[in-house]
């Protein structure tokens, strides 16, 4: 202790830095990246986990008959229905909403061609058409409709041909239907007025007999635009309605030849 007189004071105990050769002192070095613990997430910010999917998912019910055959049978089964499906569409149409016909004969020159050398044909390749089989579903067949009929029993007995034919609407159920000369051209005459006939050629036009015809109810009388080498219902009778398949509503086939009616 120091004397200050009658007091005496404690001596203050001081404390000293170590001495440093010029480094900072370890405890105050920054704590390595890679030591450090990351920062809390803010909430919401890692994306939430996937839902676990079955173990068995179907997509279409061939999946539930399908789903546990191994992958190359679920292939060749996709396959296979895929091609049934196909042809059964292709067949269902062709049944009840559209079928093409080829034209084999000169009986609808030159309305609708066929292929040379055919007698009277004027083409080189046959004009195909489509027929549209449901619209007499919704309407009766009308004059001056093209359409595609099976042929009554007598056609191919007379006319040396059957099955289906392509002629147009000249006469409907309970009509008189007249073939009248004139200057040496037979023209229709329906119930006693002239039939219009744009589509016919003069050159086309046959040179008789005259005939009359009375049309059964439930009947259509059919003749070809080449009236001369057209065998119809001048000579085999007419069409039951039962017998008609379509109208021909376009030509397809060969390209030029595309067209609408």
């Amino acid at each position: 202790m120091t004397d200050t007189g009658d007091r005496q004071v404690a001596p203050i105990p001081v404390e000293l830095e170590p001495e440093r050769d010029g480094r900072p002192d370890e405890s105050e070095w920054p704590e390595p990246l890679s030591l450090r613990e990351p920062p809390p997430a803010p909430p919401f910010s890692w994306p939430p986990q996937p839902p676990s999917e079955p173990e068995h998912e179907f997509h279409h019910p061939l999946d539930r008959v399908t789903g546990r055959l191994p992958r190359r049978v679920r292939i060749a089964v996709d396959w296979i229905v895929t091609i049934v499906g196909a042809i059964a569409i292709v067949l269902a149409i062709k049944a009840w909403v559209v079928n093409p016909y080829r034209i084999p004969s000169s009986s609808m020159e030159p309305t609708l061609h066929c292929a040379r050398p055919a007698p009277g044909c004027e083409a080189r390749f046959s004009d195909r058409v489509l027929a549209n089989r449901f619209i007499y579903h919704f309407r009766d067949p009308q004059r001056g409709d093209v359409i595609v009929f099976e042929t009554p029993p007598a056609a191919k007995a007379k006319c040396g041909a059957g099955g289906t034919f392509v002629k147009r609407i000249i006469g409907l159920p309970g009509e008189r239907v007249q073939m009248r000369l004139r200057r040496g051209a037979a023209y229709v005459y329906i119930d006693g007025k002239r039939l219009d006939e744009p589509y016919i050629q003069k050159d086309r036009r046959d040179i008789g007999p005259a005939e009359t015809y009375r049309v059964p109810l439930g009947h259509y009388f059919v003749m070809g635009d080449n009236r001369a080498q057209s065998c119809d219902s001048r000579v085999w009778g007419s069409v039951p309605r039962n017998n008609v398949i379509g109208k021909v509503f376009m030509t397809y086939w060969p390209p030029q030849r595309i067209s609408f009616r």
